[in-house]
């Protein structure tokens, strides 16, 4: 039944992330190890599906480097913590190529989960979302990118503010 629910939910999401595919530069699918953790008590495991779709360049932001606009979906396959998150990104380089990003992301989390009597909960429901890629442009079409991307609040929103990571890789296509 959880597959089911999985492939359901993953079939709406591609449908938000393609949909505007004929305004994009790229649409991207990615498999991510959940909440990556050396110096903390693991929160949640698994792997996560995520979604995405990066905008062209903004012109009107050329103050701060054109960035792009970006939005992308998480889905967790183990049922732990799903979460959307737009937000702005920069591609720095052509055939390899870095790309920083900054976001805003809504997570379906536990309001408190203890952990080997730690609180290890993210604290709130929106969380910032920074990211970096690195990324190997293979043709004009497709990019594979290794990523890190990053769930917190630096405790703006409550005291908690424990944090996640998940790092993976992911295929890009780009549609002209």
């Amino acid at each position: 039944m959880r597959l089911i629910h999985c492939l359901a939910w993953c079939s709406s999401a591609a449908t938000l992330v393609i949909a505007p595919a004929a305004y994009a530069d790229d649409v991207w699918i990615g498999v991510y190890q959940h909440d990556v953790t050396l110096a903390q008590v693991r929160f949640e495991t698994g792997q996560d599906i995520k979604l995405g779709w990066i905008g062209e360049t903004l012109d009107g932001l050329k103050s701060i480097g054109r960035p792009a606009p970006h939005v992308l979906v998480s889905k967790s396959l183990s049922g732990q913590t799903d979460y959307v998150a737009v937000g702005l990104n920069w591609t720095l380089g052509s055939k390899f190529y870095a790309r920083p990003g900054i976001g805003l992301a809504l997570n379906n989390g536990p309001r408190r989960a203890i952990r080997d009597g730690q609180r290890v909960d993210l604290g709130s429901p929106i969380t910032f979302e920074p990211e970096l890629a690195v990324g190997w442009r293979i043709d004009a079409r497709y990019r594979v990118e290794a990523s890190w991307i990053h769930l917190s609040h630096a405790t703006i929103f409550s005291g908690q503010n424990r944090g996640m990571d998940s790092m993976g890789v992911r295929l890009l296509v780009h549609f002209p």
